[in-house]
């Protein structure tokens, strides 16, 4: 089954965990489908209105970024970890 590790800045949408494990293994979309299935109140935090995967959230199976794979039909096997991260913007 594999886990979905969840940032700080979304872990309140999803009962405060850190991780979440997912019974969906195959591609990272069909993942992700599970994941909000779940924690309805993600979607918008992942996803754009056209529900395209938003463009400042980064994806990794198992620390490898999906945009340098398959995308989002990159496959997400039982024993794999997903890790959400947003990116963070600032400066001076």
């Amino acid at each position: 089954m594999p886990k979905v590790l969840i940032p700080t800045p979304l872990r309140p949408y999803v009962d405060n965990q850190d991780e979440v494990s997912i019974d969906k293994e195959g591609p990272i979309s069909d993942v992700l489908a599970s994941l909000i299935s779940q924690y309805p109140s993600l979607q918008n935090h992942l996803y754009d209105g056209e529900g395209s995967l938003r463009g400042f959230i980064n994806v990794y199976v198992n620390d490898e970024d999906i945009r340098y794979q398959d995308g989002e039909k990159t496959i997400v096997n039982a024993n794999q970890d997903v890790s959400i991260v947003p990116s963070i913007a600032g400066g001076i």
